[in-house]
């Protein structure tokens, strides 16, 4: 959920500081109660009594990172060799200044990043003061530091005799001693982290680790760059490297060295973080979200694009799960969080009306404490905007101790649940940067029908005719989002009229109850009002004890085409209204039949049934997206909410 950036380069600077700063920016929507950076630098101790200690500058603030930048300013701020960064989500301690990253050791000579969660911070933290040691702050990450620096300094010969590119004599004996320190230290920490450290007295080196949770190193010119994403600096490189599991990695300007556990050299596996750099900009719109929401057409067409050979038919090559275990699959398991979880409640409709296979759809949270039925013919699908999501990862790793194959369907190359899953289906959404999903959205509803058609060609459900048809009708999906959004200003209208509400309820039926439960978490990330979605066949059981004069009630039609359907969603939304409900409902072009029970109606193009949560969604996110702007609300990073929930 934090974001981490660093940097390391051959000569003292300001480059280090503006880099970080720069990458900060870029992944501030990770975390955003406090801020901080680290420099290492070469020369004598600054002023006790102010941020410089020795070789080493912190300065932290609390709050958003133009917070930092306005500390930045006053702070007498010097050329460094050497950065780490860092925006806080908090978990341990409130957000303050004793509480904010970096964290240094006591002597002021270390300091240490931290993302994730140290489990058995408590039992550390009872150690260290009966070595003397009394921790400042209520941070996990402030134990760390200290042990660091205790096996840093109490080391004597390192343990690790490698060699650090670049460094040679007292640096290259101090290099080994820091990178000897994270090797004894890492093993004694229970729970997730990535951890980032750099020391003034080895001012050339950054010395990190992971434990399920993200890091990716950028490899340039003389200099190199780590990040909690390769967004951080995509400008500068787009050749990373993987850091795996329980790995550390040494990052000097001149190479790269990953280590396992056991400190034995791992040949680090590059990939191409080949997403442009400017789409992370706003481009003139007013928000991110706004951006995003508006990509849609794009993201969708990115997914759908090259997925077929020269002969029609679907070929997925990063889907290398042999056929006949396709063929054998029992039933397919969708484990997934928030938005995510509800594209894949799209995608059970799908799946199974095309292979006729059943499909569980379950919480990642929940997945692996109820003991669930998974063997060596389930086909699990794990879907993940970032590829960081904790409860999603757990639940791919204990389905995959079962026996079960793991297809990922993720947008980020190179994460955690890609390179853990037996296959990956990229979006190729292109970066997310606001908190609430939009386009990862429709861009995972659009891979999850890709992989289902896939599955329906392998087991032989569907002829290649029939999927061909089914593919060349989801082309045409993007334009038809398009003409949604030509008109949003109808529905940015609506949404104005609406800054009093205290709660909103969305309806739905078949694949429009999904959609109606992911309009109004929207609703709930980024307007703080209660909604709540409802399947409309259970609005008698229950739901319509809610229904007063005034309750705004959003009702998502099927199509008239599905005449059993709307005419029962017609009968719901006659139920709400002689209630006094005030009801808008999202209905296709041509549907005349919602008028007069309607008082607004956002209309979206004729699609195909299972497509239609594609359209559906597009006035839903526009509506949230403009009542919290009109609220006063930040769109893109609301209270208490992080883009990536990498702890469980």
């Amino acid at each position: 959920m934090c974001g981490i950036v660093g940097y390391v380069s051959r000569t003292c600077s300001p480059r280090p500081l503006q880099i970080v700063m720069e990458g900060l920016s870029r992944m501030e929507y990770r975390g955003y109660d406090s801020a901080g950076v680290a420099l290492a630098h070469e020369g004598a101790p600054g002023d006790p009594d102010g941020p410089a200690t020795g070789g080493l500058t912190v300065v932290r603030a609390v709050g958003k990172l133009a917070n930092l930048r306005s500390a930045l300013e006053q702070a007498d701020m010097p050329p460094s060799r050497s950065a780490i960064g860092h925006t806080r989500w908090a978990t341990h301690g409130q957000p303050t200044v004793a509480n904010a990253h970096p964290h240094v050791s006591r002597d002021g000579r270390l300091a240490l990043v931290h993302n994730g969660i140290i489990e058995n911070a408590d039992a550390l933290r009872a150690e260290l003061r009966e070595a003397g040691i009394v921790p400042v702050s209520d941070t996990d990450t402030e134990v760390v530091v200290h042990l660091l620096d205790l096996a840093f300094h109490d080391a004597g010969t390192p343990s690790w005799e490698g060699d650090l590119p670049g460094l040679g004599g007292e640096d290259l004996r101090t290099g080994r001693a820091l990178v000897s320190a994270m090797l004894a230290v890492t093993p004694r920490l229970q729970g997730t982290y990535t951890l980032l450290a750099l020391s003034e007295e080895v001012p050339g080196l950054l010395v990190a680790a992971r434990r399920s949770s993200p890091l990716v190193v950028g490899v340039g010119e003389g200099e190199n760059f780590l990040g909690s994403d390769a967004l951080a600096f995509a400008e500068h490189t787009t050749d990373a490297v993987e850091v795996g599991q329980d790995q550390v990695v040494a990052v000097t300007s001149e190479g790269v060295v990953v280590l396992d556990r056991g400190g034995r050299p791992v040949e680090p596996r590059h990939f191409s973080a080949d997403f442009a750099h400017d789409r992370a900009d706003k481009e003139g719109w007013p928000t991110f979200m706004e951006k995003e929401i508006h990509e849609q057409p794009a993201a969708i067409a990115a997914t759908l694009a090259g997925r077929c050979d020269a002969d029609g038919r679907l070929a997925l090559d990063e889907v290398r799960i042999p056929e006949a275990i396709l063929r054998g699959a029992d039933k397919v398991v969708v484990v997934a969080c928030g938005t995510a979880f509800y594209a894949g409640l799209v995608a059970r409709y799908a799946i199974e009306h095309w292979c006729r296979i059943p499909v569980e759809v379950e919480l990642a949270s929940e997945f692996r404490y109820r003991d669930p039925v998974v063997t060596e013919k389930t086909l699990v699908v794990a879907i993940s905007q970032s590829g960081e999501t904790m409860d999603t990862i757990m639940a791919i790793r204990h389905a995959r101790e079962q026996g079960a194959k793991v297809v990922a369907i993720v947008n980020t190359p190179g994460s955690t649940i890609s390179r853990e899953s037996d296959a990956v289906l990229l979006t190729h959404a292109g970066p997310e940067i606001a908190v609430a999903s939009t386009k990862a959205f429709t861009a995972q509803i659009t891979a999850t029908y890709i992989l289902g058609l896939y599955l329906a060609q392998i087991r032989g459900n569907k002829f290649s005719d029939e999927i061909q048809d089914y593919m060349d009708k989801l082309a045409l999906v993007p334009d038809k989002v398009q003409r949604i959004l030509d008109r949003a200003e109808s529905v940015r209208q609506v949404a104005r009229t609406m800054t009093g509400a205290t709660s909103v309820i969305y309806l739905g039926r078949h694949v429009g109850y999904p959609v109606a439960l992911e309009g109004a978490l929207k609703l709930k990330e980024l307007c703080y009002i209660h909604a709540e979605g409802f399947a409309a066949g259970e609005l008698k059981h229950g739901p319509i004890a809610l229904i007063d004069e005034g309750q705004p009630v959003i009702v998502v039609v099927p199509t008239p085409r599905r005449p059993e359907l709307h005419r029962k969603v017609l009968s719901n939304i006659q139920e709400v209204r002689t209630r006094g409900a005030r009801t808008i409902v999202v209905a296709e072009e041509g549907d005349s039949s919602v008028d007069a029970y309607s008082e607004v109606v956002f209309r979206i193009p004729p699609a195909p049934t299972l497509y239609l949560p594609l359209l559906d969604v597009v006035p839903l996110q526009l509506f949230a997206c403009e009542l919290a702007g009109a609220m006063g609300h930040d769109v893109d990073q609301p209270r208490n909410l992080a883009k990536s929930v990498t702890v469980e």
